[in-house]
């Protein structure tokens, strides 16, 4: 039996949905060590882009921010906020990571506040760059600790857009056809969206959870898959390049 903590597992998962030769644009943290782990693993040719623009680097160790000089390091460019956007917009971005404060059955998610927006509880740093992100890459992925407060039915604020209402109504926007929301990776299950419906459903729960406890952690009704897997945990060798290269000062992997 291999130890590991919820964020190696996490991490872990992330990386095996980055295939090698694709792009995901990442920021820091835990997505950054996904990208990285699956750079140094299955993927040694993916392409990572910083919002900041540091443009398919090989990173030598983990960076502390999207303007980090690691961003850049053997980069194929060392370019600009404007770069990384326009590959986004130009279809150039696979896959791409996102957060926020919530996030609901449709995967929008809300970075801006918390309560009424004129006189919000908490007032968060807001889009960035993730608008454009969800936008514009062909596939938006999620990795956030599991709670009924972060998964909600209804968000504060719709900040970054993922299937909207559900069904076509992404598409009836005016947004790319083709692009959205496509795993939720937590720290007790991995879900997808039902193609139909676009509604969050859970296709993989992780060790030692069950689906009763996954939904009870969430604040709206949960989709269930035909057949749900178990998530397989961290390899030996994952969690040795993990903790060895990736993020050997466990700015990451130690909360």
């Amino acid at each position: 039996m291999v130890d590991y903590n919820e964020m190696e597992m996490m991490i872990a998962v992330a990386s095996r949905e980055l295939e090698d030769g694709s792009s995901v644009g990442v920021g820091t943290g835990a997505p950054c060590a996904a990208a990285m782990l699956a750079q140094k693993t299955a993927s040694p040719n993916l392409m990572i882009i910083f919002e900041a623009g540091g443009m398919c680097p090989i990173l030598p160790e983990m960076p502390i921010s999207v303007g980090d000089s690691r961003t850049f390091h053997q980069a194929a460019m060392a370019g600009s906020m404007g770069d990384a956007m326009e590959a986004c917009a130009r279809g150039f971005v696979d896959y791409t990571f996102l957060g926020g404060a919530q996030i609901d059955c449709y995967g929008n998610l809300n970075s801006t506040i918390i309560g009424d927006y004129e006189r919000p509880i908490v007032r968060f740093p807001g889009s960035g760059g993730a608008n454009d992100f969800a936008s514009y890459c062909w596939r938006t992925m999620v990795m956030t600790i599991q709670n009924s407060k972060r998964f909600v039915e209804k968000l504060d604020f719709l900040t970054t857009p993922g299937w909207l209402e559900g069904g076509n109504s992404r598409d009836k926007s005016g947004l790319p056809l083709g692009t959205g929301p496509y795993k939720i990776i937590t720290n007790m299950a991995v879900m997808d969206f039902e193609p139909e419906s676009k509604r969050m459903r859970v296709i993989s729960i992780n060790p030692e959870y069950s689906f009763n406890e996954v939904q009870d952690n969430c604040g709206f009704k949960l989709l269930k898959c035909k057949k749900i897997k178990k998530t397989q945990p961290p390899t030996e060798q994952e969690l040795a390049i993990l903790r060895e290269e990736v993020d050997p000062y466990r700015y990451v992997i130690g909360r």
